[in-house]
């Protein structure tokens, strides 16, 4: 408790080192915590838009169709003009984003420092997260209108997203090794 306590502390402080038994509780409560976060914020942003093709369908018959049954209901909109407002599940979805990486900046700064790497090390999976939050909802309206998807560019935002996982992976791997025993350019060991 007092790893993850002490992380919430030291949200402002890129110096120093935090050692593996420091960092990993904090960071998977961060994690954990972000997630439930993100599942709550999504409940209204994914019934507003549910509420908003379900009106369609109602208004609107010849432009959606309604398929339900024992346990599910579904609605598919045929027509660009009646597609529900998805600004909402993209605001919540990058205000989640950038609390977890708000929250993880500096003690994965200080994990690095503690195995010896400068903090940068921690910036590749954050670039290609950012490109994604950003491209992402432009390629769902391509991907929707009707002219026909841009595969050029869903090529594109998947190719970022195997390089965000490939850097993730690279990242979790830094972050998970052993501390320098002496002291580096960022201090002693942490204790």
């Amino acid at each position: 408790m007092n790893s993850i306590l002490a992380g919430f502390r030291r949200l402002a402080d890129f110096n120093g080192r935090d050692r593996r038994s420091q960092f990993w509780p904090y960071a998977l409560t961060v994690v954990g915590l972000s997630f439930v976060g993100l599942w709550l914020g999504m409940i209204p942003a994914m019934t507003a838009i549910f509420e908003q093709a379900s009106a369609v369908a109602a208004t609107h018959p010849e432009a959606a169709t309604v398929v339900s049954g024992p346990g599910h209901y579904s609605v598919e909109i045929h027509d660009e003009a009646f597609m529900p407002d998805m600004g909402p599940f993209f605001l919540v979805l990058r205000i989640g984003v950038a609390a977890i990486v708000i929250l993880l900046a500096a003690a994965v700064t200080r994990r690095l420092h503690d195995t010896g790497r400068a903090g940068y090390w921690g910036l590749p999976p954050v670039i290609f997260l950012t490109i994604c939050l950003t491209a992402f909802p432009t390629v769902m309206a391509r991907l929707m209108a009707e002219e026909g998807p841009d595969m050029s560019l869903f090529m594109l935002l998947f190719l970022n997203n195997f390089l965000y996982i490939a850097s993730l992976i690279g990242l979790i791997i830094l972050l998970s090794l052993d501390s320098k025993t002496t002291a580096n350019r960022y201090g002693p060991p942490a204790t």
